[in-house]
């Protein structure tokens, strides 16, 4: 292949659990399922400025990298809050108010309602509240305005100003607290538990899945997108997906189960190696927590825990877990942002390119690609999952030397 990049190291493990053959079965779809999945899509699709985001092609960077194929769904644009999570958190906060009016009220209600003011009276008396590096707590927070309740966000020192204002907007109180990103989310619920907030994590517990549940079924609106989008073409034979704390990944890999069983994309979670807690639990077969500050360029996949429903999936469902180093990703937002051979721009954050380094990582690997299945006939789908969500930095890193900001 022509290197994009300088080359870089990837880690990998397979997983042996997963099978192309394997059914998607009642274990799973009490977690994710068709119902979940029409639900999410028939809710999402009908708010105020709903529409597909793109799924671009990308033929010079698929040529260079040496495949046949390779499109990019790009979220930047999503609802005007810049990433893929406008999806999930808002949708948990409008199911999470629509039973709690029905359990005061008695009245099953709407979020068609909610947001026209009906019901005010009890959403100005439940608050939500979440942790987050940016762009869960966006769409928290931008849920809680558009259905009409009070919303808390912690955020871990690591987050920037910027990110920090872009959820201020939408009037959340935003507060910082010490520590790494598992320290907010466990301070939070902490919190939670002694104030009476009603938590809207992304991350699941034992003892507490259902909000998580609903933020990865609002997740699935972009994986169907993306199915309706390729239809009349060949199916992806890959897909790299970010891992973080999970949801997204499963979110993906369940839809893509349920809809192409055995001919689904191989799929392949990718980290970066400050925070591979998938890759780490992949290694010794079960969760474990990944500690220390997680100190990594890629704020919105800094987590050391992964989230237990979506382990549940990706430990059957994906096919292998990669990490890459944080040295890569400057360097390929500049790649995407002035195309490869007449590619058109794509204004990506530090969060979305890590599919796609993973699979060029992958291929600078003759073993690991042979190992995917990857070669000269790969059509790859990576998920651009956020745009530009702290402008300020994204400039100063576009314009900045090779492998640091400004």
């Amino acid at each position: 292949m022509s290197r994009v990049i300088p080359p870089f190291e990837v880690q990998a493990v397979r997983n042996s659990n997963a099978r192309a053959d394997a059914t998607y079965g009642p274990e799973l779809r009490a977690l994710l399922n068709e119902a979940g999945i029409a639900a999410a899509w028939e809710e999402i699709s009908s708010w105020p400025g709903y529409a597909p985001t793109p799924l671009v092609r990308l033929p010079g960077l698929a040529a260079a990298a040496g495949i046949h194929d390779l499109r990019y769904k790009d979220e930047g644009g999503r609802f005007g809050l810049g990433s893929f999570k406008a999806l999930g958190g808002a949708y948990a906060v409008g199911r999470l108010l629509l039973g709690e009016v029905e359990a005061r009220s008695g009245v099953r209600s709407t979020t068609a309602e909610l947001r026209a003011g009906g019901h005010r009276d009890i959403a100005r008396e439940i608050t939500v509240c979440t942790a987050t590096d940016g762009n869960h707590g966006r769409s928290v927070a931008w849920g809680a305005q558009l259905f009409g309740c009070k919303c808390i966000i912690y955020i871990p020192a690591t987050v920037s100003e910027g990110r920090k204002a872009a959820m201020e907007r939408f009037g959340a109180d935003v507060r910082w607290i010490e520590g790494n990103y598992d320290d907010s989310v466990r301070q939070v619920a902490d919190d939670a538990e002694r104030n009476g907030w009603y938590l809207v994590s992304d991350t699941s517990h034992p003892g507490y899945t259902i909000p998580p549940l609903d933020v990865m079924h609002g997740y699935t609106v972009m994986a169907g997108e993306t199915i309706r989008q390729s239809m009349g073409d060949a199916a992806p034979t890959h897909a790299f997906v970010q891992g973080g704390v999970g949801g997204l990944a499963a979110a993906v890999c369940a839809c893509f189960w349920q809809s192409y069983g055995s001919a689904r994309p191989r799929l392949i979670v990718v980290e970066p190696n400050k925070a591979a807690c998938f890759y780490e639990s992949a290694r010794v077969g079960a969760p474990v927590t990944v500690t220390g500050d997680l100190d990594t360029v890629m704020g919105g996949l800094a987590s050391g825990e992964v989230s237990r429903v979506a382990w549940e999936v990706l430990s059957v469902g994906a096919d292998a877990f990669l990490t890459v180093p944080d040295e890569t990703t400057f360097e390929l937002m500049r790649v995407l942002a002035r195309g490869v051979d007449g590619d058109p721009s794509i204004v990506a954050g530090e969060s979305a390119i890590a599919g796609l380094a993973g699979l060029l990582g992958a291929l600078e690997t003759p073993a690991l690609a042979s190992d995917l299945g990857l070669g000269p006939d790969s059509r790859v789908l990576v998920f651009g999952t956020e745009g530009a969500t702290d402008p300020e930095l994204y400039q100063a890193i576009i314009g900045g030397p090779s492998g640091a900001p400004a």
